[in-house]
Parts: C-alpha cells; structure tokens; sequence
C-alpha cells in the first residue's frame, strides 16, 4: 500500500515539475499600428453633402460629401467635411478618424481659391479637442465609429442618413 502511495505522490510531483519547467504561454503582442499613407485630398462636391446633425447652437452647417469617405486598412474613417457658414462662404477640410483611439487628424485644408493645401505636418488629437468645432466627434458617434471600431463606408453612410432625418417632434441634443 505504501509502495502505491508514494508512486502516486511521485508522479503528482514529476507531473508537477514537468509543467513549471515548460515555457509560459502568453498571447502574442499586439502588433504595432501603422497608419497607411492618406492619400491625396479627394474633388468634393456641395451638392451630395449628408448633413451632421450637429446641436442647435452651432450655426455653421457641416456635411460630408459621401464620395469622398473612405475606410482604409488601417481603421482610419477618411472623409472631406464641408461647412457652410450663413453667408454661404464654404471651408473644407480633409480629415480621418481613428475610431480605435478616438482620435482625429487634418490632412489638408480647402482654401477660398479653390485649391487644397495639406497640413505641413499633421498630428493625432483627440476629438473630444477638435475646437473649435466638434464636427468629428459628432461624426463618430453618428455612425463612422461602433465601439471604438471603424464601420464600412456603407454602414457610414446609412447611419448618416438616418440621424439626418429626425423623427417628427424631437428635438436634438446639444453638447
């Protein structure tokens, strides 16, 4: 009896050993993100824009032009955003969102003469900084982000749409 005790502790103790002296596993690190190169500042058009349905204070209205939004292998929302003041004097942006991070960079700036000028050297900021407009935050929230990760162009799209058209009766929020 004692012989089959002791075999039993041994191999418990030999098993024992045998799994501390085999290497840990651990997941595998995340890989490092890199973003792809943006590409140029895309023609837009004021005539397609879907509406941000930005709060009543904000008295600029903000679109995107739909052909211009693109989702890119890297998770960034790529998008031309147009705003339209009272006067009708139009500024544009070329923008990405980095819904992973919540994160929002200018790549080039539309300029009254009608020609794009990139940003010298664009950066990261978060878009709860995007000042003095939240237009990118309001865009994330609306549909190019789901949960801190980037939808499709067309999931994009169809929300926009939606939120453009409040339902009868309802007020929209403000920030």
């Amino acid at each position: 009896m004692r012989c089959k005790q002791w075999w039993a502790t041994g191999a418990l103790v030999l098993a024992a050993a045998g799994c501390f002296a085999q290497p840990q596993r651990r997941p595998p690190e995340p890989a490092e993100w890199v973003e792809e190169s943006a590409p140029a500042a895309p023609v837009f058009s004021k005539e397609q824009l879907i509406p941000i349905d930005m709060p009543h204070h904000v008295s600029v209205k903000v679109g995107i032009d739909p052909n211009t939004l693109a989702v890119g292998g890297d998770g960034v929302v790529r998008y031309v955003v147009v705003m339209t003041n009272a006067t009708g004097t139009v500024n544009a942006a070329y923008e990405g969102i980095r819904c992973a991070t919540d994160e929002v960079k200018t790549y080039a700036r539309y300029s009254a003469s009608g020609e794009w000028k990139p940003v010298a050297e664009p950066k990261w900021q978060s878009i709860t900084d995007n000042l003095p407009s939240k237009h990118a935050f309001t865009l994330a929230r609306q549909g190019a982000c789901e949960n801190r990760l980037s939808s499709s162009k067309d999931e994009v799209i169809r929300a926009l749409k939606q939120k453009s058209k409040p339902a009868p009766g309802l007020t929209h929020p403000t920030m």
